[in-house]
């Protein structure tokens, strides 16, 4: 398994601007640097995603999550990316020859991407059942990257409908894990052959384990969409910071997912291009003492040693008692020409 098409290296900025426009400019300079080619933002406001008020489940009780005893609308009221940013972080990132685009979380949030030429729009895990918005997003006519997330296969099964029912054609699924950080061991890396096999689209992974080895593994099995949160320096703090990745990670996933990819390659037996050279490392069978015409091969003068340009180990049963028939100097590859 394996693919050759590109892969889409999507550095996710999420709240890791802490605010700060400078910071997000800096965030894109930085992994623009790195290797990225794609850059997702995330389009929503505080009101568009929930309400204000803190009555049972608008603050968050689990005691796991980075974000226990926060309500649901101040988190958001942090994490938010400021709509009259997006322009100047769309165009920057062009600038820089990365593709923008971004997660909008309701209907008003794509038609104001599409003012901006957004090419792509990415269907968060969590909307994964928000087949309206997966539908309005798809009439667009762009591609859609959809996290599957908490998905199940059903589920998955009615977005990818209403992306097609909505007129997209172009279709990526992402395997992700919905925790914050996640824990590789519950990565699942194969699902995304199935995803593919049923469903005939390309996969990818939204990635929010700790480290790079989940997003390479991903890539050498056939991901062609990465997707990593960044900062710029952790200990900064921020929302995402604790399961986000540095400008210098994110460039070592960039290089060794690309080596992974190329590895993967075909199935091949034999040497490689560029191995023909090491052959001379191989045993092989080598007169081991001076010889005179008339004397018969056996162990006391022929072995099997290295290099590897005499005739093949395997054949030493077959020669083994024939009579030599010229004069062989110590340390000659043997050769059938010997015994004519």
């Amino acid at each position: 398994m394996g693919s050759t098409e590109p892969v889409l290296y999507v550095a996710e900025l999420s709240a890791n601007h802490n605010q700060s426009l400078d910071r997000a400019f800096a965030i894109l300079d930085a992994v623009s640097e790195a290797g990225a080619n794609a850059v997702k933002f995330q389009t929503y406001t505080p009101e568009t995603m929930t309400l204000n008020s803190e009555a049972p489940g608008f603050v968050i009780s689990n005691n796991e999550s980075l974000w226990h005893g926060r309500s649901l609308f101040d988190l958001y009221a942090e994490a938010m990316t400021p709509w009259e940013w997006h322009p100047l972080l769309f165009e920057k990132s062009r600038e820089l020859g990365m593709t923008p685009f971004s997660s909008p979380f309701d209907k008003t949030a794509v038609d104001f991407l599409e003012t901006l030429d957004c090419s792509i729009y990415k269907i968060a895990s969590f909307e994964l059942v928000d087949v309206d918005l997966i539908s309005y997003a798809a009439s667009t006519g762009k591609p859609l990257i959809i996290s599957t997330g908490l998905g199940t296969l059903s589920e998955i099964a009615d977005a990818v409908q209403a992306a097609r029912d909505g007129g997209c054609k172009d279709i990526t699924l992402l395997k992700t894990t919905s925790s914050y950080p996640a824990s590789p061991e519950y990565s699942n890396l194969r699902t995304m052959a199935e995803l593919e096999r049923i469903f005939g689209v390309k996969v990818g992974i939204s990635d929010h384990t700790l480290g790079i080895g989940a997003a390479v593994g991903a890539t050498a099995l056939g991901a062609t969409v990465v997707e990593k949160h960044v900062t710029l320096n952790r200990a900064d703090g921020g929302v995402d910071s604790q399961f986000s990745l540095e400008p210098e990670e994110f460039g070592d996933l960039v290089r060794e997912a690309e080596v992974a990819r190329k590895a993967v390659g075909e199935v091949s037996f034999g040497p490689s291009p560029g191995d023909e050279a090491s052959l001379g490392f191989r045993r092989s069978l080598y007169v081991t003492k001076d010889v005179a015409m008339g004397e018969v091969v056996g162990r006391e003068n022929v072995r099997a040693i290295r290099p590897g340009f005499g005739l093949s180990i395997k054949l030493f049963p077959s020669i083994q008692g024939l009579k030599f028939q010229q004069d062989v100097s110590k340390g000659t590859p043997l050769s059938f020409e010997h015994f004519k």
